[in-house]
């Protein structure tokens, strides 16, 4: 398979696909295309159309079309064909009825490119999930990380595509090595205001401490890409799309995400108060987590979303996203004593 035209599908493909999607003989079927996500190294497309079957039924059709071309993560080279290796294996047991990734009807890979054709799942997602879905979430994130911590399967040993345990550290040390963002909060003329200035310099002076604690927790598989965007809640079952950065990591990485890459900033007080319990509660059915005194969430918050709000609050375009990153880093220090 070559690179083709995104506007334009192959319609000995597009039958392969829905004959596995429908598990029946189709053949013929139309298509609409249109742009869910778009990008310079990946396109997301809604395709809908009327299958007909060998029988002569026709089966109207919804399902997601990704196009994710090769391009370079810093620490974490592979990342750009980690679905379609995740999709290939035996990952999917991993999952639950109730917590799970997109079903795959087809994938494929050529040198710089994959296309997965995938579940269009509808449901909450992004801004509209509530605080009881959120608090719904995180517990079942606790109960999907515990599950696996305990029974270990044999599947996740076996996976030689995911990120490694020590891609947040080098993260966040990347971020503190650019001069343009580490001497801006420590500059007389920083426009972020300087208690929240000390906060991050404080995580900063006292990185090693921090870190000893964080890798004193237990390492579990992360989604490391766990924001509301990415998350959706449809009949009680909740669906997780884009597994690219997909790994292993510390326990309560995911968390951080929900909280903090880019919520509902209004509300994210009260996630932080109610997630941590319920994604604690959820891990503990699994796993005895009662010698954990100190879970590193606000940490890790820091750690990840940090500098990242700096820049973004730096090179914001517009004077209203300047005020919603600084209100995200001054409901970050509200959390400081909780």
């Amino acid at each position: 398979m070559n690179n083709h035209d995104t506007n334009f599908v192959k319609i000995e493909i597009l039958v392969l696909v829905l004959s596995k999607m429908f598990d029946k003989t189709i053949i013929f079927a139309d298509y609409q295309l249109k742009e869910l996500q778009g990008g310079t190294i990946g396109n997301v497309r809604l395709v809908t159309g009327m299958a007909e079957t060998s029988d002569g039924e026709n089966l109207p059709y919804k399902m997601v079309w990704k196009i994710q071309k090769k391009f370079d993560r810093y620490g974490d080279p592979e990342s750009w064909r980690r679905e379609y290796d995740l999709y290939e294996s035996d990952f999917n047991k991993v999952f639950s009825d109730s917590f799970r990734w997109p079903q795959c009807y087809h994938a494929e890979i050529n040198d710089d490119e994959i296309q997965l054709w995938m579940e269009y799942i509808d449901g909450v997602s992004g801004l509209n999930l509530t605080p009881e879905m959120y608090e719904r979430i995180a517990k079942e994130l606790g109960r999907f990380q515990g599950k696996l911590y305990t029974e270990r399967p044999s599947v996740l040993q076996n996976l030689p595509n995911l990120s490694k345990v020590e891609y947040m550290k080098n993260y966040y040390l990347r971020y503190r090595s650019w001069n343009v963002l580490y001497d801006y909060i420590r500059s007389e003329d920083c426009e972020i205001p300087k208690h929240l200035c000390d906060m991050l310099i404080d995580i900063d002076n006292n990185a090693d401490e921090i870190f000893r604690r964080i890798e004193k927790l237990p390492i579990v598989l992360c989604h490391r890409d766990f924001w509301v965007e990415n998350i959706f809640y449809s009949d009680s079952e909740i669906v997780f799309i884009d597994w690219d950065t997909a790994g292993w990591g510390y326990m309560g990485e995911d968390i951080a995400s929900l909280i903090t890459d880019e919520p509902d900033v209004c509300h994210m007080v009260e996630y932080y108060e109610k997630c941590i319990p319920a994604y604690y509660k959820g891990f503990s059915e699994y796993a005895d987590v009662s010698q954990i005194s100190d879970h590193c969430i606000y940490e890790l918050i820091l750690i990840m979303f940090g500098y990242r709000l700096v820049e973004w609050y730096k090179f914001a375009e517009s004077p209203e996203d300047k005020s919603l990153h600084l209100n995200t880093l001054q409901k970050i220090h509200e959390m400081r004593n909780m």
